[in-house]
Formats: C-alpha cells, sequence, structure tokens
C-alpha cells in the first residue's frame, strides 16, 4: 500500500478525532494515538479497522511515545505526516490561585509532550520527507490575563517557529494550527460562539493536501463574532 500515513496525538475525542475522520476520506492511513483506549477502539470501528492503528499513549511518557512510532512503522512502514495535537486546559484561578498541579500536568503534556513526539518521529519524517502539524491556539498568539494555558500555547508557537528552521532545507514542511475556541469536551461549559472540531480538521487537511512545493506556515481559524442587534 502506497497510502500517506498520519499520526495523530490526542486522537481519541474532539480535534484529533475529526481529523482522523477527515484524513481517512482523503486516503490516509491512520496512526491513532491517545490515552483512552477504548475512544480509540470506537473510533478505529468506525473507520474500519486495516487502515488504522491505535496505540494508547501518555504524551508525557518518553517510552509511551517511542512505543507509539515504533508501533506506526511495524505496521505501516513509514509516517508521512504527524499531528501533535495532545493537550489539556488548564484551572480557574490566575496566576495567583490556581492548582499547581494541574499547572504541572498542562505544561508536561501542552509543551514537554509536543517535544517528545516531535524528537521521536523527527526520523521517520525526514526519510518520507513529510509534514509536521502542531495544535497551537489563538490564545497563544495573545495576551490573556492570568492564563497559564495561553502561556503553554505561546510555547507551541515558538516550538513551531525554532523547528521550522531546524528542519529548513530537509525537505519537512511545519505547519501551525491556531483554532480559536472549539466547541470539544475540552470545555466544561459548551462556549456562545465556538468553531466546530471539523472545521479545525478541514484546517488540518487543507494544509496536508497542498502540492510539495507549498508550506503552510500557520492557520488561525477564529469563530464569527455573533451578529449585534
Amino acid at each position: 500500500m502506497t497510502d500517506p500515513v498520519l499520526l495523530i496525538t490526542g486522537a481519541s475525542s474532539g480535534i484529533g478525532a475529526e481529523t482522523a475522520r477527515a484524513a481517512a476520506k482523503q486516503g490516509y492511513r491512520l496512526v491513532l494515538a491517545a490515552r483512552s483506549e477504548d475512544k480509540l477502539q470506537t473510533l478505529k470501528d468506525e473507520l474500519g479497522s486495516d487502515r488504522v492503528v491505535t496505540v494508547r499513549c501518555d504524551v508525557q511518557s518518553n517510552d509511551d511515545q517511542k512505543a507509539m512510532v515504533d508501533r506506526a512503522l511495524e505496521a505501516f512502514g513509514r509516517i508521512d505526516a504527524v499531528f501533535a495535537n495532545a493537550g489539556r486546559g488548564g484551572s480557574p484561578g490566575g496566576f495567583s490561585g490556581a492548582d499547581t498541579e494541574a499547572w504541572r500536568d498542562m505544561i508536561l503534556t501542552n509543551i514537554y509532550g509536543v517535544g517528545l513526539t516531535l524528537q521521536h518521529c523527527m526520523p521517520a519524517l525526514k526519510e518520507s520527507k513529510g509534514h509536521l502539524l502542531l495544535t497551537g491556539s489563538a490564545a497563544g498568539r495573545a495576551t490573556i490575563p492570568g492564563s497559564m494555558y495561553s502561556a503553554t500555547k505561546w510555547a507551541v508557537s515558538a516550538i513551531g517557529y525554532g523547528v521550522r528552521e531546524e528542519l529548513r532545507g530537509t525537505g519537512i514542511r511545519v505547519t501551525l494550527i491556531e483554532p480559536g475556541m472549539v466547541d470539544t469536551p475540552f470545555f466544561d461549559e459548551r462556549p456562545e460562539t465556538a468553531l466546530k472540531p471539523e472545521d479545525v480538521a478541514n484546517a488540518v487537511v487543507y494544509s496536508l493536501t497542498q502540492p510539495a512545493h507549498v508550506d503552510v506556515n500557520e492557520i488561525l481559524v477564529r469563530p464569527t463574532p455573533p451578529i449585534k442587534d
């Protein structure tokens, strides 16, 4: 089989799951990684088990990330694109009162986990001259009072810029996907105006399906503001 292979972290729900569905329609074989094995199996059953590999992966774990890449190469022999999408939100309270353990988990997931994904996937992407995509955020382009989450997404933007320069001349394309508010389980309460996960998935697929000489550096996508009376 010669169909390209896309690896997605944080693939069990929300943006990751919708991107898997959209990429499957484009003919991609998929490696879906997340902590929730049950949700991954449900998604695999939906998409067709012969073209999908699922891997339980906590992106904070160096061993899990290595095993994820090893499983992808064992199953398909190559990785053509990686969507470093796993992330989590913070806790209320601002810098003065937030739960510091929630901070720790978020920082390790949103920054350290992304770094591990990049490092472990890089050899395969260099081999395929593939495509690296990272889930940033509109929150990584704005000053949000008291938001450690915003700070982690600023860091993801910096990782994206830095790895693009590191990989210049390798043939690997690097794209930052930066959504505004998205209606996903990420939030306890549904936002008043929000993107749908499939809106972000469409941005990912747009980037992936450009010809090799086109490098889409960033896509910032926000919900349309409500119409004023």
